[in-house]
Order: C-alpha cells, then structure tokens, then sequence
C-alpha cells in the first residue's frame, strides 16, 4: 500500500507542476523592446568584432536593453578591451540580474582576469537560474575547469 502512495503522491505533485510552469511562462513576456539583433551576432560569429561594436554603438542610445548591452560587452572583450567589456556587462547584469548570457560572458571575463573567485560566483548564480543545466552554464564551467588545470612546464 505504500507503495500506491507514493506514486499517487508523485502523479499529484507530476500535475501540479505540469499547471504551475506554463502559468508562471505566461507572466514572463518576451522582451518585445529588444532590437532585432541577428546581423550583429552573425558579424560575432564571423569573428568580425569591429562592425558588431559599430553596429551596437549606433543601437545603443536608443536601445538600452541587456542584449545589446551584452553583446556590446562581448565584441570589446573579443577585441581585447576588458576594461569596456566589464562596464557593459555590468550594465546587462543591473537591468537584468538573470541575463544567462552576461552571466556567462562575464564569468569567462573573470577567468581571463584570473579572478577564478568570482567566475565561479557566476557559475553558481547560473547554476540557480539553470535547474537543468543549460549550455552558458556548461560554457562557463568547462572556461573554468580549463584554467585551473596545471600548465604544462
């Protein structure tokens, strides 16, 4: 019988999760105000980081939105301006605490600036927002796996 139970219990619990999920998806609207950035990020992914930033940097005035503020912080990064690429992934971070993405950029920025303390803060607060993993979690994890393995003499 107790068996029974349990499996009742797990069915309910199985429910009330499947009706509470999609509700709270529903009270999260999609950014409606962030750009249309898909020309940016295939000039990202095309290692062409000085049209990105030129593209962004014509945005951002009137595009105050984490995305362009965290791309903006990954083209600098890339382009070797760590200094620029810490204050626009701060700026992604104070209007959206949960940016997956500057969660990531950021921490991978830390390991870069041997500040393993805090990338790992970064991994713990995506390891909070990702209950299954996700792959800026898993990025982030494998940038600071790589730096705390020994360097060979």
């Amino acid at each position: 019988m107790p068996i029974l139970l349990n499996r009742r219990r797990f069915a309910c619990a199985a429910v009330l999760i499947a009706t509470i999920r999609p509700a709270l998806a529903a009270d999260i609207s999609p950014a409606k105000d962030a750009p249309d950035l898909r020309h940016v990020r295939a000039e990202i992914k095309a290692h062409d980081y000085k049209a990105a930033l030129t593209e962004l940097r014509a945005l951002e005035p009137q595009n105050p939105h984490p995305d362009v503020y965290n791309l903006m912080g990954y083209a600098l990064r890339k382009s070797g301006d760590r200094s620029q690429a810490m204050i626009y992934y701060n700026k992604a971070l104070a209007l959206d605490p949960s940016h997956k993405g500057a969660l990531e950029y950021q921490g991978e920025l830390y390991v870069e600036l041997g500040q393993l303390d805090k990338a790992q803060e970064n991994l713990h607060k995506l390891g909070k927002l990702c209950w299954f993993g996700c792959e800026e979690e898993a990025d982030l994890k494998a940038a600071i796996d790589q730096a705390r393995k020994p360097k060979p003499s």
